[in-house]
């Protein structure tokens, strides 16, 4: 009885989830290809600032020698 009320009743967010995306395996297989897609450029880009912020100075954009040509006058 307890489970039948339960079933009955709005249901929770996980309930919602599984409704909107796991129900059918395109929806689910598109949900899952975006994610890891967006998941690996939200890691790159933090990965990459990271590294910048720890490396100030050290990089080759950051000489400002480099890559200049002697001006011949």
């Amino acid at each position: 009885m307890e489970s039948a009320a339960r079933r009955s009743g709005g249901g929770g967010v996980l309930e919602g989830f599984y409704r909107l995306v796991m129900r059918r395996t395109p929806v689910y297989v598109t949900f899952v290809i975006a994610g890891a897609l967006l998941g690996e450029r939200a890691v790159d880009y933090g990965v990459k600032k990271l590294w910048e912020r720890n490396n100030v100075g050290k990089r080759y954009e950051d000489i400002s020698v480099l890559g200049q040509r002697p001006v011949d006058e």
